[in-house]
């Protein structure tokens, strides 16, 4: 599924106004028998078998959204695919298990614990006496030391996306021998797991030269299962080989191709045979699931033609045949095309036989943002209205039931059902209540009825012309009374009271005018206040891989406009929609994504801090592109990067999550869906959850070899 979203955590994220702190917060269960964290909704689905199962050899060719800019995942212009490289080619202190939770990785450290705590954290580092890099060089401090001053912030020569955790590095010395290594921090880090992980060579961190440049095209020096064999920009491929100094269980397969197709291009290109994995779109995902299937006179018609009717059949014969030659010749043609296109979606669906999909959940979620630098989300009733209207269950159904995955809306900013911080905090704000939403919005000053600028300027007008007119003629209310009609006096409020609906209180906050008309059906009138409407813009993308969030915010719309709020959706190219109106602030609701983080304390702070000015008079967001904060919540995730107790951490991250529900500036509505086209005899490999990929695992089935039953998930060390 292709969604608008911020990149992985290595990649971009490490790149409530005032009633918001009083509101009452619900009680944290993380002192109960019962772990808030929960279970992941969804299991990885990847296809698990044994390595005696496996074929030794055999190239992979993986589709990707671009050859990157960068292979250094600590650059601004990094991506996925930086990621993606960096998983295979890297050494990583921890990973990310099948529960988003880091764990040891074997391959490269014996263990890594704190072992001092005063007068400074210490955490020791004993690696695998293994582990070596591509040149035959042993990993060791130095490496470690290299990467600490490149991204400690210190020295500006180094182009760095983030510095985040490595500037609370003191220093790293060598421990009693060449395997171990003491990191000593200047300032307790929770957080201190999400270090070196990747970690490059001396040689790319050594010089901000070669930091800047060494590693944007190349990487001579790896130490992973995989080497980087090739960056071809012109076909748009990255060749990763089999490391023939892999210390480990040697890769199974020899080559991974790295190929960047358009995912509007992929379904076509896995039918062609060029491609044997990739992330594909709902559509696509129909697509090979209904070629998966038996034919039958039950099987939904697809591809070309398929929603033509018998009728228009009949029609595009009968001008095919037609008396008239031009038209009959332009149908004929169409025919020939239409029969042509036919056949090649059924000789696609043929070789799309060989394909399954593989579904999970990413580990991210989708928001909707609301925009509180302005207008009237700068209010935090508005805001909290907005929120209360939505049906985050229905939104979450939207997307997720048709593709078999559990519905089940995000309950936190801050981590997703399974992972160790996460907690259902959304009681902070509330659930749908059309009521509420309404009382907020009157309590605000939004009324239903209320004069609108723009209508008394046409009255106006209209009056004057009429005051223009031939003198005698008769006032618009004798008109009306002389034709039957009712006295417009009657629906006058002479004496400038507040509206009042029979059947309710009024509203307090908005005054009808002396002699302002009324309107006949107030409940059908839109929102209006100081002689404007409550409309609010909604940004979208508009590309072809946005359609899914089109239909979310369609069903947005329509539930806000049920407590009176208007939506005024404005569609912009898939370039400009993150760049020139979200981070720029140029919207007042908008979709987008955000990766879950197993460190939230240090990645998700520049996400929720409170907006500050910066020394030009601008207004320095970080990366709250929602542009509301609050000093509590900056507070709470300062206390949490700080405490060594993990527990005590928790509890202070779930805090800080409700008081970001109890703001309103974003509301997470549904973990994305991850749909991964495969082989069907490719295996440990496909939608992959929070789990890091075991790349030295994955390959083809030996012939006649069966996988394991059931999508389930490899243990992150398991080989």
């Amino acid at each position: 599924m292709s969604q608008h979203g911020v990149g992985p955590r290595a990649v971009t994220r490490s790149v409530a106004f005032l009633t918001a702190g009083v509101l009452a917060v619900p009680a944290l269960t993380g002192c109960g028998s019962e772990d808030p964290a929960g279970k992941p909704l969804a299991a990885p689905d990847i296809q698990p078998a044994g390595r005696d199962r496996i074929a030794d050899g055999g190239t992979l060719r993986w589709a990707v959204d671009s050859v990157p800019d960068t292979l250094n995942t600590f650059q601004s212009d990094a991506d996925a695919t930086t990621l993606r490289v960096a998983q295979a080619v890297l050494p990583s202190m921890f990973r990310m298990n099948a529960a988003g939770r880091p764990e040891r990785n074997p391959a490269y450290l014996e263990s890594a614990e704190v072992v001092e705590t005063e007068p400074k954290q210490v955490v020791l580092y004993k690696l695998n006496q293994q582990a070596v890099w591509s040149d035959g060089r042993e990993i060791g401090a130095a490496d470690f030391a290299a990467q600490w001053r490149a991204l400690s912030g210190k020295d500006t020569a180094y182009w760095t996306a983030r510095n985040a955790g490595y500037d609370r590095i003191q220093k790293i010395e060598r421990g009693d021998n060449a395997l171990e290594v003491r990191v000593t921090f200047s300032r307790p880090y929770a957080d201190w797991r999400s270090l070196f992980s990747p970690l490059y060579p001396k040689d790319v961190m050594g010089t901000p030269d070669s930091f800047n440049d060494g590693a944007r095209k190349k990487l001579k020096v790896t130490a992973g299962p995989f080497t980087v064999k090739k960056v071809d920009r012109e076909d748009d491929e990255i060749t990763l080989a089999r490391n023939p100094r892999w210390w480990g269980e040697p890769a199974k397969l020899s080559e991974i191709v790295l190929r960047t197709v358009p995912r509007d291009k992929r379904a076509s290109e896995l039918a062609a045979g060029t491609l044997d994995v990739a992330e594909i779109d709902p559509s696509a995902a129909r697509r090979i699931t209904v070629a998966a299937r038996p034919r039958s006179s039950s099987s939904p018609l697809m591809g070309p033609a398929a929603d033509r009717s018998a009728a228009d059949a009949l029609h595009s014969w009968a001008v095919a045949n037609g008396t008239d030659e031009d038209d009959a010749d332009e149908e004929t043609v169409a025919r020939k095309k239409l029969r042509k296109a036919a056949v090649t979606y059924a000789r696609q669906q043929q070789a799309l036989r060989g394909f399954e999909v593989r579904k999970s959940l990413e580990p991210a979620f989708t928001q909707l943002a609301l925009n509180g630098a302005e207008g009237p989300l700068a209010d935090e009733r508005v805001r909290r209205a907005v929120a209360r209207a939505l049906d985050r269950k229905k939104l979450a159904e939207t997307v997720l039931k048709p593709l078999g995955l559990p519905a089940v809306p995000v309950g936190s900013h801050l981590a997703l059902s399974g992972q160790a911080h996460y907690a259902d905090n959304s009681g902070a704000l509330g659930g749908q209540d059309t009521k509420e939403a309404q009382a907020l919005l009157a309590d605000a000053g939004w009324v239903r009825g209320g004069p609108l600028k723009e209508q008394k300027k046409k009255e106006k007008e209209k009056k004057e012309e009429k005051a223009a007119g031939a003198q005698g003629e008769k006032a618009v209310g004798e008109d009306n009374k002389a034709h039957g009609g009712q006295d417009p006096a009657d629906h006058l409020a002479h004496d400038g009271t507040q509206y009042k609906h029979p059947a309710r209180d009024g509203a307090p906050g908005a005054y009808a005018p002396k002699g302002t008309a009324a309107p006949a059906n107030r409940e059908a009138a839109p929102l209006a206040k100081n002689g404007k409407p409550l409309t609010l813009r909604f940004v979208l993308p508009s590309g072809p891989g946005s359609q899914t969030l089109r239909t979310v915010a369609g069903r947005i719309s329509r539930m806000l406009e049920r407590v009176g709020i208007g939506t005024d959706i404005s569609k912009v190219s898939d370039e400009s929609y993150f760049k020139d109106h979200i981070a720029s602030g140029q919207y007042d609701l908008a979709l987008y994504s955000w990766p879950a983080t197993a460190f939230p304390a240090t990645d998700a702070r520049p996400v929720y801090a409170k907006p500050v000015p910066a020394a030009d008079g601008s207004l320095n967001v970080e990366q709250n592109y929602t542009r509301v904060g609050t000093d509590q919540v900056d507070q709470l995730f300062d206390e949490a990067v700080s405490t060594l107790d993990e527990g005590k951490s928790r509890s202070l991250i779930r805090k800080a999550d409700s008081r970001i529900w109890a703001a309103a500036g974003s509301i997470p509505l549904f973990q994305r869906p991850q749909l991964i086209a495969a082989r069907k005899n490719l295996v440990n490999t496909g939608a992959f959850g929070f789990g890091t990929p075991v790349y030295e695992d994955m390959g083809f089935l030996k012939k006649g070899a069966k996988p394991a039953a059931g999508p389930s998930a490899k243990g992150s060390a398991a080989r």
